[in-house]
Parts: C-alpha cells; sequence; structure tokens
C-alpha cells in the first residue's frame, strides 16, 4: 500500500527556516518523481516543487531561491527546505508522487506551516 507521512511543520517567525520530510512506502521510491504542495485555508492545493528520478527540480514561482527539493533513495524520503519564509507560505504541506494529471497515493496528514510573528 503506498504511503505518505509528512513531518517537520510548526510555527515559525517569519524569515525563518523549515526543513519538511516526506517518508515514502509502498512503492519503488526510486522509480518516481516527488512533489510537495502545499494548501492554504480556503484555497486549493497547489504544487510548490517536483524532483524527478535523476533529481531535475521544478519550483512554484512563489517559493524560486527561497525553497529546495531533495530525495535520499536511500530513506525513500524526500526533503523541503524553506528558507526566508513568509506569512503566505502559511498552509499545511502534502508530498506525492505525481503521474500526470494524478497521483501514486492518496493523501497524508500534511504537516501544518505556519509563519507568523
Amino acid at each position: 500500500q503506498v504511503r505518505f507521512v509528512e513531518s517537520g511543520g510548526g510555527l515559525v517567525q517569519p524569515g525563518g527556516s523549515l526543513r519538511l520530510s516526506c517518508a515514502a512506502s509502498g512503492f519503488t521510491f526510486r522509480n518516481y518523481g516527488m512533489s510537495w504542495y502545499r494548501q492554504a485555508p480556503g484555497k486549493e492545493r497547489e504544487l510548490v516543487a517536483f524532483i524527478s528520478t535523476v533529481g531535475g527540480t521544478i519550483y512554484a514561482d512563489s517559493v524560486k531561491g527561497r525553497f529546495t527539493i531533495s530525495r535520499d533513495n536511500a530513506k525513500n524520503t524526500a526533503y523541503l527546505q524553506m528558507n526566508s519564509l513568509k506569512p503566505e507560505d502559511t498552509a499545511v504541506y502534502y508530498c506525492n508522487a505525481p503521474l500526470g494529471a494524478d497521483y501514486l497515493g492518496s493523501w497524508g496528514q500534511g504537516t501544518q506551516v505556519t509563519v507568523s510573528s
């Protein structure tokens, strides 16, 4: 069974940093691209960053230069390093393996990130 468990969120002041982790199981992790998404209250879920099987990356314009996605295939884990956080980054963050317009697994519980002074 495909499963994603997100962790590492919390409350941080503007300008601060957090590192999110996504522990994946139930599939051959190294064979799939991985993405981080976020959903703010009252808004739709949006793509934040993507990393391919060979390490190529794509970022939403709103996070370019501040966020870095990475993966450790030995640990079946994807990461999202978030620096220079802004209040508008406040959201629940999720990970999944995108398959075109679909996703490999169901959504996990996500991890809450709150940026506030």
